[in-house]
């Protein structure tokens, strides 16, 4: 692996570190030399089995990656297709960042930063924080505003230097990386993030082998973990290892789809759009920056983008709850929302093996449930009558 990156559009290489995007405007990635990369055999149980395609970095903090591959046969009949879930709720800080965290952090460390820094809503940060701390280095977190308390609380717990910031979320992120200041960012797009985030695809494209599914499903808001998942099965194509690469499809919040909205008007550049208040905030970004590589992505993959109603988001929510058992923050849920549309659409067949990828858990998530619903106050020596009256409905 070199330290150079690469435009994915118009070819121009830097080094790493050199300037944040090309100067044709687009977004940069790691280089990437696949060789002769073969699966490397034995159980999928973190991210790091893929060392050959990864920059060397410094490895900090609980592995993240080998997330479950769940086959849900009782989610199909919502989805309208053969689902398999990727529940990467079960990375260490509960979202697919660690992902991008591990690698981002762990190279700044082997770099000799004492500092490292993000923007996010939530789960970056929290994740970001969190391996900075099992580096010893210091981090600095870039929040909106608004970003709720119990958010805040979470992040704090890893001790970094939380910054609430007034003003255009968008902006946040571009001036962050133009910072003279020795600090290394690594925000939701950038390559070490980016690099970190392919191995999503490593493991589906693994765990399939030597057939691929049909489908990739993912919520998106940045465009980077779509990039991520495009640039793995690129490199995978490259190696030999698939034949047929999957088609991307990504699925937004209605209220706030750039990406979506490119995809319906024919557009080949994602510009942005004017958001309204959603359930599915963390994905909630009206000017992606890598935006259009997602774009790209899904028209090169011959798959699509899709746009969910927030009540969309919450049946897929309480589907996954009680029919899969797994709990997801809506902006996870807004996946399978969408994998059930695209499917109502006819963009997927009922006999389409499709993964959706869940992103975040939703055991971090204070959730507007209607508990009182499902709760009763008994007495002990009602015990077996009570129970035996639900058992009996």
């Amino acid at each position: 692996m070199t330290d150079r990156v690469r435009c994915y559009d118009c070819g121009n290489d830097y080094e790493l570190g050199e300037q944040a995007h090309c100067t044709c405007g687009e977004t940069l990635w790691l280089e990437t030399d696949v060789g002769d990369f073969e699966w490397p055999g034995g159980g999928i149980d973190d991210s790091w089995r893929y060392a050959d395609v990864l920059p060397t970095v410094e490895r900090v903090g609980v592995e993240p990656g080998g997330t479950p591959l769940v086959r849900a046969e009782r989610v199909d009949a919502f989805a309208g297709c053969q689902v398999s879930l990727k529940v990467e709720g079960c990375n260490p800080t509960g979202s697919f960042k660690d992902r991008g965290s591990a690698v981002g952090v762990g190279y700044a460390a082997r770099a000799g930063y004492d500092w490292v820094g993000t923007v996010s809503h939530g789960n970056m940060a929290l994740s970001t924080s969190a391996y900075a701390a099992a580096a010893g280095l210091e981090c600095a977190v870039f929040v909106p505003s608004e970003t709720p308390p119990e958010r805040l609380e979470l992040i704090a717990r890893h001790d970094p230097h939380v910054f609430r910031v007034e003003g255009d979320y968008g902006q946040l992120y571009a001036d962050t990386l133009s910072l003279e200041a020795d600090v290394a960012f690594v925000n939701s797009d950038t390559p070490l993030r980016v690099a970190g985030q392919k191995t999503t695809a490593y493991e589906i494209l693994e765990a399939f082998a030597p057939s691929v599914p049909d489908a990739i499903v993912l919520p998106t808001s940045s465009g980077g973990h779509a990039s991520g998942v495009w640039k793995g099965l690129r490199e995978l194509e490259r190696a030999g290892l698939i034949d047929e690469v999957p088609r991307i499809y990504v699925a937004q919040a209605a209220p706030c789809d750039p990406i979506a909205t490119a995809y319906r008007e024919g557009r080949g550049t994602v510009t942005a759009v004017d958001a309204d208040e959603t359930i599915a905030v963390s994905i909630a970004n009206s000017d992606p920056p890598s935006g259009t590589r997602a774009l790209r992505a899904v028209r090169e993959t011959g798959g699509g983008a899709v746009s969910v109603t927030d009540d969309e988001t919450r049946a897929a929510m309480a589907e996954l709850a009680t029919t899969a058992g797994i709990s997801v923050e809506p902006s996870s849920a807004v996946a399978l929302a969408g994998v059930r549309k695209l499917s109502r659409d006819g963009e997927l067949a009922a006999d389409d093996e499709v993964v959706t990828i869940l992103t975040g858990s939703g055991y971090t998530e204070r959730l507007q449930t209607d508990v009182g619903q499902r709760t009763r106050t008994i007495d002990l020596a009602d015990l077996e009558t009570e129970l035996d009256a639900i058992v009996g409905e």
